[in-house]
């Protein structure tokens, strides 16, 4: 059983990317599972240390984006919104080139907080980050109309 607020498509979740990190560190979305969410980001100059390898920060902020959007997908957008408290990141294994590729999955889903893991792999499914991400479920107030930009 999903566990979705909604049927969502990747095509929604493309549109939420355009204009903001996510677009200029050329990450997408690459699957929706019944319990996951799934992305890549691209190792290249955008994301890349001085020294070459992978920095830490970009591995987070994939780690963030897939939790923070798998988060927002599981609630009412038009009563609540999820954004991160805590995230915390163990670096195992460096990479120089290709992609990395990131799976969310919520650990606990509360009524107030919801947890999520997220798993991050470069080629041939060789572990290079895991991630831990805290986040908030917060009521949508009438000025902000239900208007989560992951829910748009």
């Amino acid at each position: 059983m999903a566990i979705w607020f909604r049927q969502y498509v990747l095509e929604d979740l493309a549109d939420m990317a355009r204009g903001n990190m996510i677009e200029h560190l050329g990450m997408e979305f690459t699957r929706i599972g019944d319990d996951f969410l799934e992305g890549r980001m691209p190792v290249d100059e955008r994301t890349r240390q001085p020294i070459g390898l992978l920095h830490g920060g970009a591995s987070v902020a994939l780690a963030e984006t897939l939790g923070s959007a798998g988060a927002n997908l599981t609630v009412d957008p038009a009563r609540f919104y999820c954004v991160g408290l805590d995230i915390n990141a163990n670096h195992v294994r460096s990479v120089t080139k290709g992609h990395v590729t990131g799976v969310a999955r919520p650990l606990h889903r509360g009524r107030t907080t919801q947890v999520w893991e997220i798993r991050i792999h470069g080629q041939g499914e060789r572990l290079v980050c895991v991630s831990r991400l805290t986040l908030a479920v917060l009521r949508q107030s009438r000025a902000q109309g239900g208007d989560c930009p992951v829910q748009r």
